[in-house]
Order: C-alpha cells, then structure tokens, then sequence
C-alpha cells in the first residue's frame, strides 16, 4: 500500500470514528473477521482436499493424488501456523504479591475501579517505561495473557501519586467491554505481524499465497484501527485522570517526557563517559536513583517541554503528541513542581536489592561494549594530549579536533576558545565556525546569527545545517528578541535551496554506479583507528570497504560508501542494519552503507574498493 493511501484509509477511519463509534467499532470487527476467514477458509480447503485425495491415493492414482496431497499438506501447515503464532512474551524481572504487597493492594485497588481483568505476570524491567501487554495463548484464537511490565527508572523518577496514574493509564486499555475488545484488535494485529515475519521465508504456493494476501491486508487492518488505537490512548488518559485527578495525571505526561529526554540526552551520555577512568564497567542504577532524585535544570527543562509541545500527533505512533494529551485532559502545558520523592516504595523494603541486582546485570550485559569504549575513550585521550602539546603551532583544523576529543571526554567541557583560537588562525574555517555555533550560550542569538551567515557564505558544504540551524534558533522564544519575519524569510530560501543541492549530492551517492568518481579513503590514522573500532562493535560484519565519492554538487566534501559483508543474514535485516550504520558512523562526512549481494556483488566489491578497511 502507498503510503498515501495509508494516510488516506486512516483519516476516513477517524472521521467514520468521530460520526458513529458504534458502527466504526463494528467494521472494525468485521474487517479483523475478514482475516479470520482467510486463515479458517484455508484450512477447510486443506482438509477437504486431504480428504479428497486420499480415496484417489488408494485407488491407485498415485502421481496426481499425491501432487495433491502434498499441496493440500502445505496449504494446512501453513493455516495452522497462522492460527497458532506464538508471541514471546516481554522481558523484565517478575515481582511477586510477596515481594511487593504494596503494589499489588494498589494494581487491585486500580483493577476493581475500571473493571479490568487480573494482571497475571508484574515484571520490572531496565526502561523508563511501563506497558501492560496481552499475549495470546492460542494464536489467533482464545485469550490472552496480562503482563505488566514497570521499569525501575520510572519508580525512581516519579512520586506513588504520578506513578500510580500511569499505572491507571496503562490498566485503562484493559477496562470493561471496550478494553476487552481493544485488546482482542491488539492481540489480532501482532499476530498478523508475527505471521507476516514467520512466513517470509516460506517458498511453498500456500506460504506465497498467505504473504500475497497479507501484504494487501496487514497495512490495511493497521490503518482502519489506528484511529480506534489513538483514541483508546485518549480515554486511557481520561481514566487515569478520573482515578488519580487530572492535575496529577498531565503532572505526570509532563514530567515522564522531560524526565525521558534528559535520560536518552544527558544521562546515558555521561555516563558511558565514565569508561575513560574506568576499565570495568560502573551498574547505573544507583547513581540514576540520586540524580533523579533532584529537579532538573530550568532551562533544559524548558526547552524540553517546549520541544514536545511542538511536536505534532502523527501516523508513525498511535500515540498522541504531549499537547494534544494536555488538550484533552484541560489541563495546561506548563511545568509542574517536581516528584517530592520516589515510588520505589512500592517494591518493598527490599527496593535497594532491586536497584543492586539491575546494575550487576547491566554490567554484565555491557562488559564487552564497555571494554570496547574504555579502550577507545584511552585513545581519544592519547590524541587530545598530543594535539594539547602541539597548539602552539597548532593548525586551525587541529584545534577543531582537539575540541571534537575534549568533548568526546567531557560532554560539558569549555572548548568556546579553541573554535575562536582556530578561526583566529583561519578566520573561514567551516569546522571552526560551525563548533562556534554550538559553543556560544543558548540565548545569544545575535552571535550564532553572525556565525551562520559566515558559515553561509564560506561555500556550500555546510549550508544545509546551517539554514536549519538559524531557523531552528529563529523559531525558539528567546527573552529580548522579537519575532525576525525578514530573517526567517531569507534563511527558509536559503533552506529550499540547500535542501534541493543535498539532494541532489544524496543522488549522486545513491547511484547504483556505486564504483564511477571513488578513491581510496582519505581517513588519517586517528580517523581509521576509531572507524575500525566502531566495525567491531558491530558483530554482524565479517569484512568491510570503505572509499571516498567525489561528488559533483560538493566537490570539497568528504563522503563515503562503505561495503560491508553480512553473512547468515537475510537481506532484510542486512538492510535494517546497513541504514542504521548510515545514522550511527562518526566517519567526517556522510556515508551510504551497501551489504555484498546482488548489487554490488563480493566479487564486484573486491575487484573495485580497494583492500578492505576491517576483517573480523
């Protein structure tokens, strides 16, 4: 399905919901039965062929009664693996009513006011999550299993009154008639899509059939419930704003989304940063605990409110956005007062033994990747020395990396006066003024203007960041300044015109002509040193290539392709992991990641890259 189409079949879907919930909800059901039929249809088929080709197998019809016998065998087979997918269940630590008698009195307390189900499995899991899941027991057919799982930096994050109300939440989807049918569209859709996962190796006709008709009715079945599932999130939140008061309950959407983000932002930063003095790895719940315990800092806390504000509900999660959550709870998208303490109370006495035991299995979860960093944040190190004992001759493009590093050590560190130490001595150095730009105090905005225009006007590499940059800065309320429609106005033109020569260069590095216009990489030692070591971080790679595209649009512009060969993987988890080594490299320019297969083929690759970068 097309994707606007998609987006078509969903907005019909949420007008028909808006206009008569009822007769939504009933074709809503009528179009899951749909696939019920497909399953059930054909295992009839099958028996009924089984049953017609056993009389011709027995009176001596052997070639044909066989050939069928044999298709009606696979038809069967397939249909019963339909009916009958397994989904595993999700992974945590389970809680007993004996090791937290607190939380269990309260999960019945919330069960018996919104009608719900029991709650088979509690599990605490490592996330700064929680989610309430129903497992099917018999595929397609019968019902399913609750399992609730909480994650400990919630606990530590929240008070009991905000995390009791994201329990409400998530116990909301469960209520009553409407939770039990909710549920049962849930459980059916990821059914539908392990299926779809289970039989995309399958070549046999019936396995072919199946994925035919899935392919045209999964996307389908995703769109017409998406407005069911977006509004059940709507009236999740109504329930648990009803139970725990719905100050309380958007004190807590507040409160969990910035807390989030400084944790994905800040947090984990920090803390792998630790591995340039630590050989071992540090567990990193015990000092998460204490630091969340504190109120983060106004203006990160602003800006992250203000960024989930201005994200927009879309189709990528059924999930509102923050504001429109806020919208329908009446209650207004501004800061509350911080939790005054945890809920880890609720674990029991014994909560400190939890947070224990979480950081002895993420060390040993993590032990081989820390490793890994230790030994390259020492390197970083060895670099930045070296740079440091050199900067009285020191190089505008040295000083440039010489702050890169210090950052790489210290996420917070100073490195203002390196990047105006290096335009000092080359005063339209792009790296030097894009770092500046990143270095100057938030609100200074006269400043990073400045700075952007500069950058603009040295050449075409970095224009593209910089438009968006200054019209990410232009949109941002600062104290002082008023709205600049001249500014914006000019910087968005320049955007349009970025955007259209980035693409243009993304075209040129597309090409499947992947070997015309390359040369061998131009990666200093210290460059190559730290790209081999984020290969080997990456288990599935056996061997890789790397080149550098000269590219028409940006001449001057590093940028790369990197083969790399997947064994004992199918192609489509070769082509998940090839785009996320496009997002994640720290090679000094983009790079497009290509896996050996039919185009370009190993032979191809060997013959016109050049000798490999990295082998296992």
């Amino acid at each position: 399905m097309e994707w606007a189409d998609f987006v078509h079949l969903v907005r019909t879907s949420e007008q028909d919901s808006a206009e008569n919930s009822s007769a939504y909800r009933r074709s809503v059901a009528a179009f899951a039965a749909l696939g019920y039929a497909w399953v059930v249809g054909c295992a009839v088929v099958a028996l009924a062929l089984v049953a017609w080709a056993l009389p011709q197998l027995l009176q001596g019809r052997f070639r044909f009664g066989l050939v069928l016998l044999l298709a009606a065998g696979s038809l069967l087979w397939v249909s019963l693996r339909a009916l009958w997918v397994r989904i595993a269940p999700p992974e945590g630590e389970e809680i007993t009513a004996e090791d937290a008698p607190e939380l269990f009195q309260a999960l019945e307390r919330i069960r018996r006011k919104v009608k719900g189900p029991a709650i088979h499995h509690v599990l605490l899991s490592d996330e700064f999550n929680a989610s309430i899941q129903q497992i099917p027991r018999y595929g397609l057919f019968g019902g399913g299993t609750n399992y609730l799982v909480i994650g400990l930096p919630l606990l530590m994050a929240l008070d009991r009154g905000r995390f009791l109300s994201v329990l409400a939440h998530e116990y909301g989807h469960l209520r009553g008639d409407h939770g039990r049918f909710g549920a049962w569209i849930y459980r059916t859709r990821w059914s539908w899509m392990q299926l779809n996962k289970n039989l995309g190796d399958d070549t046999g006709v019936a396995g072919v059939a199946t994925q035919a008709f899935l392919r045209w009715y999964f996307p389908r079945f995703a769109a017409k419930t998406f407005a069911m599932a977006r509004q059940d999130e709507y009236e999740a939140d109504h329930i648990a704003g009803r139970l725990a008061g719905r100050e309380v309950m958007a004190a807590a959407l507040i409160e969990v989304e910035i807390r989030g983000r400084w944790l994905q932002t800040e947090f984990w930063r920090d803390h792998w940063c630790m591995a340039a003095s630590q050989a071992l790895p540090v567990g990193p719940f015990r000092g998460l605990r204490r630091l969340l315990a504190r109120a983060p800092e106004a203006a990160f806390a602003n800006d992250a409110l203000r960024q989930a504000l201005k994200r927009i509900s879309n189709l990528d999660d059924t999930h509102p956005g923050l504001r429109d959550r806020l919208e329908a709870l009446d209650a207004a998208g501004t800061l509350p007062e911080w939790s005054r303490g945890s809920a880890l109370a609720l674990l029991g006495p014994e909560y400190k033994a939890w947070i224990a035991r979480f950081d002895r299995q993420w060390c040993a979860d993590n032990a081989t990747e820390w490793k890994l960093h230790h030994a390259w944040l020492q390197r970083v190190c060895a670099r930045a020395e070296a740079l440091q004992a050199g900067m009285a001759q020191a190089s505008a493009a040295d000083l440039v990396e010489l702050a890169r590093l210090r950052k790489h050590l210290d996420p917070r560190a100073d490195v203002r006066p390196l990047y105006e130490l290096a335009l000092e001595r080359s005063s339209e150095h792009p790296g030097a003024l894009r770092g500046l730009v990143q270095a100057l105090p938030e609100g200074d905005r006269e400043a990073k203007l400045a700075c952007l225009h500069r950058l603009w006007d040295v050449g075409s590499n970095d224009r593209w960041w910089a438009a968006r940059t200054a019209l990410a800065e232009l949109e941002t309320p600062r104290m002082g300044y008023d709205h600049d429609a001249a500014a914006f106005k000019q910087w968005r033109k320049r955007l349009e015109r970025a955007q259209e020569s980035e693409e243009r260069a993304w075209e040129e590095l597309s090409h499947p002509a992947y070997f015309s216009h390359i040369a061998r990489h131009d990666l200093s030692e210290f460059e190559l040193g730290e790209f081999q070591a984020e290969l080997a971080r990456c288990t599935p790679i056996a061997r890789a290539w790397l080149v550098r595209k000269n590219l028409r649009e940006h001449p001057q512009r590093r940028a790369y392709l990197l083969f790399v060969e997947l064994p004992g993987m199918d192609d489509e988890d070769r082509y998940e992991l090839c785009r996320s080594l496009d997002r994640t490299l720290g090679l000094p320019g983009p790079v497009l990641a290509l896996w050996a297969g039919e185009s370009p083929t190993l032979q191809e690759i060997r013959r016109s890259a050049f000798e490999p970068v990295f082998s296992r």
